[in-house]
């Protein structure tokens, strides 16, 4: 029952993935999600995202931005970065995990969700046939409650941390500084 909640891997942050690893296992597109994943809620991308993401698209992925916001924030946010998007996706539905697929031209074999929620990213991402990547949610410095959901994502963890047949299906994914499994 728990395995629909369970990420194919769970990485620190999207700096401590290897995508060249991701790129040599297949995968050809990165699905993102923006808030909590790539920045805190609302915040504009850094340099070091856009960085990032030039990077990736450079080792040859194709990206596209997967978020429930509105099209201004999408935008705001993707100002400094070429990639498609898709706002007010609705996640966990997965007709826009679908869209992705199509507009960026792959196979659900061929492509990676990376997100920081258990409920929307990854379970739609499962639902879909694509493979995902949970990452650590980041959080605004001072924030200290987390809300209900939160807590669910992490008793949710500890039962995919301790389940072999699930825990880290892509295997090695991770960049060597960055080996830790965070489960909380």
């Amino acid at each position: 029952m728990l395995k629909k909640f369970y990420p194919h891997s769970y990485a620190v942050s999207v700096f401590s993935i290897d995508y060249q690893k991701l790129y040599d296992k297949g995968y050809r597109a990165i699905i993102f999600d923006i808030d909590n994943t790539l920045v805190p809620h609302g915040a504009p991308s850094t340099a070091e995202v856009d960085a990032l993401i030039a990077s990736i698209q450079k080792m040859g992925f194709k990206t596209l931005m997967l978020s429930d916001n509105y099209e201004h924030r999408v935008l705001d946010f993707l100002k400094n970065i070429d990639s498609m998007y898709i706002n007010d996706a609705k996640k966990p539905d997965t007709a826009n995990y679908f869209k992705a697929l199509e507009m960026l031209g792959v196979q659900k074999n061929e492509a990676v969700v990376i997100g920081d929620q258990i409920f929307t990213d990854i379970l739609g991402a499962n639902n879909s046939g694509i493979d995902s990547i949970l990452v650590k949610f980041i959080r605004r410095k001072n924030e200290t409650k987390i809300g209900k959901r939160r807590r669910a994502e992490q008793i949710i963890l500890w039962f995919y941390a301790r389940n072999k047949s699930c825990f880290n299906r892509l295997g090695d994914v991770y960049l060597k500084e960055n080996k830790e499994y965070v489960v909380e």
